[in-house]
């Protein structure tokens, strides 16, 4: 019998009712829907479906996703759906990394105000590119940008930080030329707009969108920032937070269209934590590995206590319906196509990309995953075939009589 590996869910469903009990009252209705969502997710209280072998007669039952995007299980089959959609978008030039921080002093409002802040963090991020890249002391073009939000750091806490895929070049302000950006071999972060340029121009972006809100009344104040509600307190507020640079990254170029959509996967439809992170639940305590790029990037076992663990995570709930990956410039989802088509003409590229061996050997293991999961664990010759549909009322009775036992945590 294989042996049950720690996940998220044992967490929630073990001490989630007592978490509940205590802080309840705190919790938004999205952040109640994740943490049922996770807790309940491939059990039987979501129903499911029994599976027979067609050789061996053996017979299983398989629960139903709760498909929450902050599920940790369930974001797979969503990666992989999604990938296959950006792959037909990937054009044959060279693609950069630009990463945009929230500040610490910010981070509190935001986590009060997140749909308002989060939109503005988005939005003070692309016209910084769109802008700057426009310019033609930097580029002269419109470039493509795809970024993602991401709220957390490694060790649970809030960290709001927007990762852009930026294409290497765009669209010449004629339409009629693909403006390729100028590389220079002897920079290791080679972007064609300066770092210290980015984060001065981003953070200007950030308060002006900021104090818009504020002035228009979006932003809610509450708890130790209730004083910020008054004009005068905000405004002195601001301006700690633009003392300093704000944090903008630019990492080092990526090699090759296949290794963009590498790291898409990777960052796309990641959440808070994944279950191969964590290592045991003991004693009223979550232990997982994290790494402390403050020590090198070292990779440590962090303790925390099992209420303290919930916390953080459901800190990185996203409001219902917030998307947290967008798309601008001439990847906009509005004249997307349109544009990927000038794109490829002006860069004298078919119109659409071909297959190489690369993505053919990924999807050799996609279609290969799922024949393992298919095939029957007992004869290892059959295939496992849906007979009936199970109810979720019904579910935990025929899995004792299917299985013999019960789907619930261990202990």
């Amino acid at each position: 019998m294989t042996r049950h590996r720690l996940e998220v869910a044992d967490v929630f469903r073990t001490h989630g009712p007592a978490f509940l009990a205590k802080f309840g009252a705190s919790l938004s209705v999205d952040q109640r829907r994740v943490l049922h969502a996770i807790s309940v997710c491939r059990t039987s209280e979501l129903g499911g479906h029994v599976e027979r072998c067609d050789q061996c007669g053996h017979e299983r039952i398989s629960y139903n996703s709760c498909r929450n995007r902050h599920c940790p299980k369930c974001q797979a089959m969503a990666r992989a759906e999604w990938m296959d959609a950006r792959a037909a978008e990937l054009l044959p030039v060279p693609y950069f990394h630009v990463v945009f921080t929230l500040p610490k002093e910010i981070r509190p409002l935001a986590l009060q105000n997140k749909r308002i802040v989060y939109d503005i963090l988005f939005r003070a991020a692309a016209e910084t590119l769109k802008e700057l890249a426009a310019d033609p002391k930097h580029l002269g073009a419109e470039i493509g940008i795809l970024a993602v939000l991401h709220t957390w750091g490694q060790n649970l806490m809030h960290h709001p930080h927007v990762h852009c895929v930026v294409t290497g070049g765009g669209i010449g302000p004629d339409r009629a030329e693909w403006v390729h950006c100028k590389r220079s071999r002897r920079q290791s972060k080679v972007f064609f707009i300066p770092e210290k340029v980015l984060s001065r121009v981003f953070r200007g972006k950030f308060i002006d969108f900021l104090k818009r809100a504020f002035h228009s009344g979006k932003l809610g104040f509450f708890g130790k920032l209730t004083a910020l509600a008054k004009p005068a307190v905000f405004e002195r507020w601001l301006n700690t937070a633009v003392q300093n640079d704000w944090v903008v990254d630019v990492k080092r170029p990526f090699g090759s269209a296949q290794v963009v959509l590498k790291y898409l996967a990777r960052y796309t439809h990641r959440v808070a934590i994944s279950n191969s992170r964590l290592v045991a639940m003991r004693d009223g305590k979550v232990h997982f590995r994290w790494k402390d790029y403050a020590d090198g990037g070292k990779q440590k076992v962090m303790v925390l206590e099992v209420t303290e663990f919930v916390r953080r995570f459901l800190l990185h709930v996203l409001p219902t319906g917030f998307m947290r990956i967008r798309h601008y410039g001439f990847l906009a989802n509005r004249f997307r196509q349109e544009k990927l088509a000038l794109c490829r003409q002006l860069l004298g590229v078919a119109s659409e990309p071909t297959v190489n061996q690369e993505e053919n050997d990924a999807k050799v293991v996609m279609e290969s995953a799922e024949e393992a999961r298919d095939c029957c664990p007992r004869c290892g010759k059959g295939v496992m075939r849906t007979v009936h549909e199970v109810p979720p009322v019904a579910c935990e009775t025929a899995t004792r009589a299917i299985v013999g036992y019960s789907r619930a945590p261990p202990s």
